[in-house]
């Protein structure tokens, strides 16, 4: 059987979550400084939390982003169950965010949860519509 070609909106998806999957991976040892934890359901992580949920998401994130490589028919329900989590994690995080709200600040999360959400619901809906060509 031919594989099918995923198409660059869906490669570019798979490139995306797997960087995403090594930075996840990489949120113990808290490179960038405190403000680099893992934020889970809208609360950022510290400590030995941060250190078990960020790389569980960075292998779930790994997994997810072979799948949509390989074109595999489990991406679609992890591509699913992912952009629910996004939007319910922005949605939580701006209740429970202590940062000062400056103008810059409030851009920045706008254009971020455009293209978390935007990104994370593209790749739902471009598996489910590619239903029959994964494998």
């Amino acid at each position: 059987m031919p594989k099918t070609p995923r198409g660059s909106a869906l490669t570019v998806f798979a490139i995306c979550f797997a960087l995403l999957a090594i930075s996840n991976l990489l949120k113990p040892l808290q490179i960038g400084g405190g403000h680099t934890g893992f934020v889970f359901f809208g609360h950022r992580l510290s400590g030995i939390p941060n250190d078990i949920i960020g790389p569980l998401f960075g292998i779930f994130l790994a997994v997810y982003a072979y799948g949509v490589w390989n074109m595999r028919r489990f991406a679609m329900a992890m591509a699913h169950a992912y952009a629910t989590y996004v939007i319910l994690n922005l949605i939580f995080f701006s209740f429970n965010d202590t940062t000062t709200p400056t103008v810059s600040y409030q851009i920045f999360g706008v254009i971020y949860a455009a293209i978390a959400i935007g990104v994370s619901i593209g790749a739902a809906v471009l598996l489910t519509r590619r239903k029959a060509e994964l494998t």
